[in-house]
């Protein structure tokens, strides 16, 4: 009996929408997770998040046990309670920072040992501590496996290596988090741009069996059109009554494209690093409001995003408060573009229910790229 019930509730080719229901409330698909690093959506309240259309944030499992601590967040309570956010929570497995913000003293097949970018003590992150600290320390509705994510580009060898160091941690993982009726476990396909090796990766997650199914190693560096082309296929590998979600992804029209492609979920850091340095994300492309043209401009950022930072304030006072470095100009553009990023999956959902999701990728991919 899988702990959280996925329904499809309409499909379009290979999109889909539906709801994967959570003890917490439900995820409403396509799902767009902001990112909220070290128990915060960087620059906004969770009220504002709420007042979005976010369903779920995601937590970062790497920072969150350098600081505070798994174990002083579970005296405190649990990542929910600490940071006063009572809908679901997806955290990753630690394993990505600990590749690309580490400095990684051993990788081998029992754990990954690595030096703290905060002050450079030392830390284990096995498959199982990574469990312990998502399931039972912080508390997670949704907990990720322990993974490699082998740095693009990569020799079919290597990435050969990753996927199978995975897919064993992906055994590991799924034996330390047992059976759980409150919480669920995703596996993560991984096997860089090599289709053979996605197929053996998928073929070995399903063997153990998850609740939902990651895609990851992309967004690495490969690019939008080789991301496409692993999206041709790599979803389609994974069962089609689960959830697929797709790692730290991404840009608008990378969300449209894997969406067309069958993928279910989407977490990535670009609406708010975007906004806290001047971009704003619109139905028309990305806006740089440092640039002089909009000094005057006396229209609001977007008119069509449900938001008040979209609609309350010109784009002459953000460009104000841009450029001269004001606090509220980060809070805003980064509201805007997680209301802007949630306005999107919900068109999507439409779309998609509509049966009008053809039309309305090439009518976005047509206004969205003009710019």
């Amino acid at each position: 009996m899988l702990p959280f019930p996925f329904e499809i509730s309409a499909t379009e080719g290979r999109a889909r929408t539906g709801v994967l229901k959570t003890t917490r409330g439900d995820i409403r698909t396509p799902a767009f997770m902001p990112v909220g690093t070290a128990a915060t959506v960087k620059a906004m309240t969770l009220d504002q998040v709420k007042q979005t259309g976010a369903d779920i944030i995601l937590g970062n499992t790497y920072h969150l046990m350098l600081r505070p601590g798994p174990e002083r967040m579970e005296r405190l309570g649990g990542l929910h309670n600490f940071m006063r956010w009572d809908k679901p929570i997806l955290t990753d497995s630690g394993g990505f920072q600990v590749m690309s913000l580490s400095g990684i003293s051993k990788l081998t097949e029992e754990a990954v040992t690595f030096s703290s970018h905060i002050d450079g003590s030392k830390h284990v992150l096995t498959p199982e501590r990574s469990i312990q600290i998502q399931a039972d320390r912080l508390g997670a509705d949704i907990v990720m496996q322990l993974d490699e994510c082998v740095a693009w580009p990569a020799e079919e060898q290597r990435a050969r290596e990753g996927m199978e160091l995975s897919a064993r941690w992906a055994q590991r993982s799924k034996t330390a988090f047992g059976t759980r009726d409150a919480q669920a476990l995703f596996g993560i396909q991984q096997g860089s741009t090599f289709e053979n090796l996605r197929r053996e990766s998928s073929e070995r997650l399903q063997e153990i069996g998850f609740d939902g199914y990651a895609i990851g190693g992309l967004a690495v560096g490969e690019g939008h059109d080789a991301m496409c082309e692993v999206l041709d296929y790599a979803p389609e590998f994974l069962p089609k009554d689960r959830p697929r979600y797709l790692m730290g992804v991404g840009k608008p029209i990378d969300l449209v494209e894997a969406v067309y492609r069958g993928v279910d979920m989407f977490d990535c850091v670009l609406p708010t690093r975007a906004g806290r340095h001047g971009q704003a994300w619109t139905w028309d492309g990305p806006l740089n409001l440092k640039n002089a043209r909009f000094a005057e401009d006396q229209d609001p950022l977007d008119a069509e995003v449900p938001c008040p930072a979209s609609q309350d304030y010109s784009k002459a006072y953000l460009h104000h408060l841009i450029r001269a470095d004001e606090i509220l100009g980060k809070i805003l553009l980064s509201w805007h573009n997680i209301a802007f990023f949630q306005a999107l999956t919900a068109a999507m959902r439409a779309a998609i229910a509509e049966g009008r999701f053809e039309q309305f990728r090439r009518d976005f991919r047509a206004r969205h790229l003009k710019a």
